[in-house]
């Protein structure tokens, strides 16, 4: 019988043999999040659509071209979330967070979704761990930000990663830049795609941002906003440049970063790898000083990042990084017999409740499949009760590796002995 359906292009499952490589990730970003005064935030997986339009951007790549939008019965259009800040933003807003005392520190880890082609690096689900803080323009926090990404990717092991930075200025000399670069950009209008065409007026900074090679190459030449900064940003740069300094962490200016959301402000910053072609990317964030008036706030200055879980894991795949594998089954119980099952089931029980991993037949096997599949799952030690055993009140636990058994009996004690057995085999492979 053939299939009702596949999976949708662009998407992809993690199945539970590879799932425990997510959750080492995963459990380190919450780890080093907590470290820096982080909290979990957890938004919709769909919002109104102008959320997204107001705080994305209406120029940017994301609301033209890549938002799953849609009309609901009661004719509401929503969106499925493109990226995690909008929606964390109308959350910090709607609940009041602020009350709560500045900064707000909050971070999620995310799916989100993109209508675009699907190519290595880059699927239409894709999941994000993210960092939101509120409540600060220090520059110190922007170094800060960046440190967390820094140790993140310490503790991963990652090698070869280069932090590039820039500045985008506030609004006020943006506002001269933008005439500079439109400038620039109307002697080459003949040449820019169509896209390109429609943010000339619009904002010609995204632009820069265009992967089209005739523009790109165009914006080679084109005007640098280091150049534009008034004396306040460029003061908050030369502040960030320092605390980075200070925290012995590596960069490189990059004019030419702009990121593609409209929100960002001043600071713009992405990590870089060499080892996953030309979606590099693995990190990227800055300020959005003005995103929480824009959605209807008081002025909040804000910053943050995210990340590409996918993303990371192919680096570290390709970096040969290994991630520390799941404990395997410490015993299978084979129980032979009506009475036997159920006496296998209680120890297995106990030895759960004790904090390790047991198992026992679920499916009905002999015995030759049950210790064949006790094989598979990687058993260290396997048991087999029959009528015997159950009147002897005793069993014999097998070493699966060295083949030595061990007598023990089954009453209340059996998952405390079984446990100390367990450790002293542990220990003698450690010797070994």
């Amino acid at each position: 019988m053939a299939l009702i359906t596949k999976k949708i292009k662009g998407t992809e499952d993690v199945l539970p043999k590879q799932s425990y490589r997510w959750q080492f990730v995963e459990n380190i970003m919450r780890e080093e999040a907590a470290k820096f005064g982080f909290k979990e935030i957890r938004t919709p997986v769909f919002e109104h659509t102008e959320l997204f339009a107001r705080g994305v951007g209406q120029t940017t790549d994301v609301v033209q071209k890549e938002m799953y939008t849609f009309e609901t019965k009661g004719k509401e259009s929503v969106t499925l979330r493109p990226e995690g800040t909008a929606g964390a933003a109308r959350a910090i807003l709607e609940h009041s967070l602020t009350n709560e005392g500045l900064p707000i520190k909050a971070y999620y880890l995310t799916s989100c979704y993109r209508y675009e082609k699907p190519q290595a690096g880059r699927l239409r689900e894709f999941h994000q761990f993210g960092i939101e803080e509120y409540g600060t323009s220090s520059p110190l926090a922007d170094a800060e930000v960046i440190s967390l990404a820094d140790s993140i990717f310490k503790r991963l092991q990652i090698r070869d990663l280069h932090l590039e930075i820039n500045s985008i200025g506030c609004p006020a000399c943006r506002a001269e830049y933008h005439k500079a670069l439109k400038e620039y950009f109307e002697e080459y209008k003949g040449e820019l795609c169509e896209t390109c065409l429609t943010r000339l007026d619009k904002n010609p900074m995204r632009i820069l941002d265009c992967k089209s090679p005739v523009c790109s190459k165009i914006a080679e030449n084109a005007p640098k906003i280091v150049d534009y900064l008034c004396e306040e940003c460029q003061s908050h740069f030369q502040q960030v440049q320092r605390f980075l300094d200070t925290a012995k962490i590596d960069y490189k200016i990059n004019p030419t970063i702009v990121r593609g959301l409209d929100y960002y402000t001043k600071t713009v910053f992405e990590f870089v790898s060499d080892a996953i072609g030309s979606q590099g990317t693995v990190c990227g964030g800055g300020r959005y000083d003005g995103l929480i008036e824009e959605l209807g706030g008081q002025h909040l200055p804000s910053l943050g990042y995210a990340m590409g879980i996918e993303r990371l894991l192919m680096v570290m795949e390709n970096q040969g990084i290994e991630i520390p594998t799941p404990d395997t089954c410490a015993l299978y119980i084979a129980g032979l017999g009506d009475n036997a099952q159920v006496k296998a089931f209680e120890l297995v029980q106990s030895v759960r409740e004790f904090g390790l991993y047991a198992e026992t037949d679920v499916v009905g096997r002999g015995l030759r499949p049950q210790m064949k599949y006790a094989d598979k799952i990687g058993a260290q030690f396997s048991m087999v009760i029959g009528d015997n055993e159950i009147e002897q009140g005793v069993a014999k636990v097998k070493n699966m590796t060295t083949g030595e058994q061990t007598e023990l009996a089954m009453d209340e004690t059996f998952a405390q002995k079984f446990s100390r057995l367990q450790m002293t085999a542990k220990f003698a492979d450690i010797q070994e």
